[in-house]
């Protein structure tokens, strides 16, 4: 397979895991976007954008889901490029549109994101024209409800945002607030088998060929927390300190406590993993976690991300 010819027009800017990858795609009828990254790291955003284009102006920005990692950098972009036109999945629009942070989920999450505009919603079922290619635009439910993939069918190029990883998927999100939705994981997997990528583009992570090996460690993964839901809600507190530690870099045990305390997902998760326990037990429970499993360490009264 030769990857270069998959790519021939797509940049790929892999960022880890406080941002999200960012796809650039250019060709004659213009420049696109998918994804912009974390606030913290919008100026990074620019900087690969901008020296990507070589003078260029950015067209259009696709959001494969409005998460804080994928969006945080759209207000930066927005007013680097005036012209730019910002199209996100249709399910918060109007949310976006009064800037509910509570409904878009970054009061919950305790995460950051600059207002931003937007010109038009994403249509599940639609191709749209994005540098020289037709790109399909496909409902992916699950991590996020509204949640879209998008898929270059004659190159069989997928981005699959947090649908898929290499090793996984991202944190089932409406499971947090009680709605089922490990069959909409599933069933978003089944999608993507049907789809047969020849190379996946991830929100997180490197990119990869082998799809069928993913899938299969992904579904291992989706049986597992089906069995035991209280394993995902226990991943899913893990993976909301840990982000934010990833954002802080280091601070005090209190204060990352604190934050915890003050963050409406947290509580809510550390009280149904830890039902008998005071909010600095499950904290500190949910510290070591991370400690022995090499995500963070501790010096003195310092919380440090590794």
């Amino acid at each position: 397979m030769d990857v270069r010819a998959l790519l021939h027009g797509i940049h790929v800017f892999e960022r880890g895991w406080l941002s999200s990858n960012n796809i650039l795609i250019t060709g004659e009828s213009g420049t696109a976007l998918i994804d912009s990254g974390y606030c913290t790291h919008a100026e990074q955003t620019l900087s690969l954008v901008e020296a990507a284009l070589q003078g260029r102006p950015l067209d259009t920005l696709i959001n494969t889901h409005l998460h804080s990692d994928h969006c945080g950098g759209n207000a930066a972009l927005q007013a680097r490029y005036p012209a730019l036109q910002t199209l996100i999945p249709p399910g918060h629009a109007k949310a976006v549109q009064a800037w509910d942070a509570q409904t878009l989920g970054y009061i919950p999450t305790g995460q950051n994101c600059p207002r931003f505009t937007f010109a038009a919603a994403l249509q599940p079922g639609a191709e749209m024209q994005w540098g020289d290619s037709r790109w399909q635009v496909h409902a992916a439910p699950g991590h996020d409800t509204h949640s879209v993939v998008l898929f270059q069918p004659e190159r069989r190029v997928l981005v699959s945002a947090d649908a898929l990883w290499e090793r996984g998927f991202g944190v089932v999100f409406p499971e947090l607030d009680g709605v089922h939705a490990f069959d909409e994981v599933a069933a978003t997997l089944d999608l993507i088998e049907r789809l047969r990528p020849a190379l996946v583009i991830p929100g997180h992570g490197a990119l990869f060929a082998d799809v069928t090996e993913a899938l299969a460690r992904a579904r291992q993964r989706l049986e597992g927390f089906v069995r035991s839901p209280e394993k995902h809600l226990l991943h899913a507190a893990k993976v909301l300190l840990k982000y934010k530690l990833l954002e802080f870099q280091q601070i005090t045990r209190a204060d990352l406590q604190a934050w915890m305390e003050a963050t409406p997902y947290c509580m809510s998760l550390a009280r149904s993993c830890f039902p008998q326990a005071s909010a600095a037990e499950a904290f500190d429970a949910l510290l070591q976690d991370l400690v022995r499993a090499g995500a963070a360490s501790q010096t003195g009264d310092m919380v440090h991300n590794a």
